[in-house]
């Protein structure tokens, strides 16, 4: 199951997708229900886990940049505290 697709950032990403899959589930329930659509479904799929992946990749590295922040100013309380 996908994430919501009303989200308008990923709708530039992968919105040529969002708009196949829509248009195939519009040619009718059997299309759904056959598998007409995997194809479309599995490439949509695939857009929305690299654009995940992307994501974490981007917060991990924001994250380690803060942590660093985090404890150079924690050692910098524990020096002051010395003094």
């Amino acid at each position: 199951m996908h994430p919501p697709l009303g989200v308008p950032a990923k709708q530039l990403v992968c919105g040529d997708l969002i708009a196949a899959l829509q248009e195939c589930h519009d040619r009718g329930i059997l299309y759904k229900w056959s598998g007409a659509c995997n194809s479309e479904k599995d490439a949509l799929t695939m857009c929305l886990r690299k654009e995940r992946i992307d994501r974490t990749t981007k917060n991990r590295e924001e994250s380690k940049v803060r942590n660093a922040k985090k404890y150079a100013a924690w050692a910098k309380l524990r020096e002051e505290e010395k003094e």
